[in-house]
């Protein structure tokens, strides 16, 4: 009887250790977090030290227009990089799912980008949306046409531009091993029946890719809500509030005007965001793993 106990025991014996490092690292980060905003907290106080004040931090900022703004821009930022990325990473591995000669080498130098420190990144593109000496400009001059204001009307698209590169690959690296893991047997039925290969793409290899495309969009969605340092570096949040993403506000709310608690409810709001944007797509996998289990089932009734 011992030794049965012993026996349902040992999972949560393993476990233990583990849940226990997760509980002191992000549980109580997350607690004292919540706590923190509820109250009216600067860094000069303890926590202790600070006074209650309930939901007022977060009415102050539901009516805050500087706030509305930092969450649109964030929203604008994110679907845009993530949709971008996801077009142009899933495309490139289409396009280069064959045997290509020095196929290693182009998958080195695709993921190369993503190796470079963020803050190295904003200056690179920095120094190359200058309005005089950059890139860019000196080469549209060459050509005839006028210099582009960068970092000034366009700095919103210019810092998304910059995501871009940075980030294509990383779909790219996973759709080429999603593609390269499809089952060949579907592929090779549906060349017998004489689908194109935008047929192929479209009704076979897509949909079996698709639940590691939503896995790889919000993984790149939720760091996309993150991005502080390429931002930091390259507009500082400016012109106004075009680029002042919500990370860049918590991140001044809390050094520059010393405002720990309103710090903390943006985080929440953050925090409440990406739960609702993660259990969305979650739910959105869930119905498309149930039209592929019914159309396969569909099928072997047919078959």
């Amino acid at each position: 009887m011992l030794r049965l106990n012993m026996n349902r025991l040992s999972p949560y014996m393993f476990v233990l250790p583990a849940a226990i490092i997760m509980a002191v690292a992000l549980l109580y980060p997350l607690g004292y977090m919540i706590y923190g905003s509820f109250r009216d907290w600067d860094p000069s106080q303890k926590i202790s030290e600070s006074t209650f004040v309930a939901f007022k931090n977060y009415v102050t900022l539901f009516y805050d227009p500087a706030f509305r703004e930092s969450l649109s821009v964030t929203l604008t930022f994110a679907i845009s990089v993530v949709i971008a990325e996801l077009v142009i990473g899933v495309g490139l591995a289409l396009l280069l799912d064959r045997k290509i000669r020095g196929m290693s080498i182009l998958r080195t130098l695709f993921i190369l980008p993503m190796m470079i420190a963020p803050v190295v990144v904003g200056l690179m593109w920095r120094y190359m949306y200058h309005p005089t000496v950059g890139t860019f400009n000196r080469t549209l001059k060459s050509w005839g046409f006028e210099g582009i204001d960068w970092l000034g009307q366009n700095a919103l698209l210019s810092v998304i531009i910059a995501d871009i590169w940075q980030w294509t690959p990383f779909i790219f690296i996973l759709a080429l091993a999603a593609l390269q893991s499809l089952p060949q047997s579907a592929l090779e039925a549906a060349r017998i029946d004489g689908a194109t290969g935008w047929q192929q793409i479209w009704h076979i290899k897509l949909p079996l890719m698709m639940p590691v495309l939503i896995v790889t969009a919000l993984l790149r969605l939720i760091d996309a809500f993150k991005v502080l340092e390429v931002i930091l570096v390259m507009t500082e949040g400016g012109p106004g509030l075009s680029t002042e993403i919500i990370a860049l506000r918590i991140s001044r709310t809390a050094t520059e005007f010393r405002e720990l608690g309103t710090a903390a409810a943006m985080s929440n709001y953050l925090l409440i965001l990406l739960m609702i944007l993660t259990c969305a797509m979650f739910a959105f996998t869930r119905i498309q793993e149930a039209r592929a289990a019914r159309a396969a089932r569909q099928f072997r009734e047919v078959g």
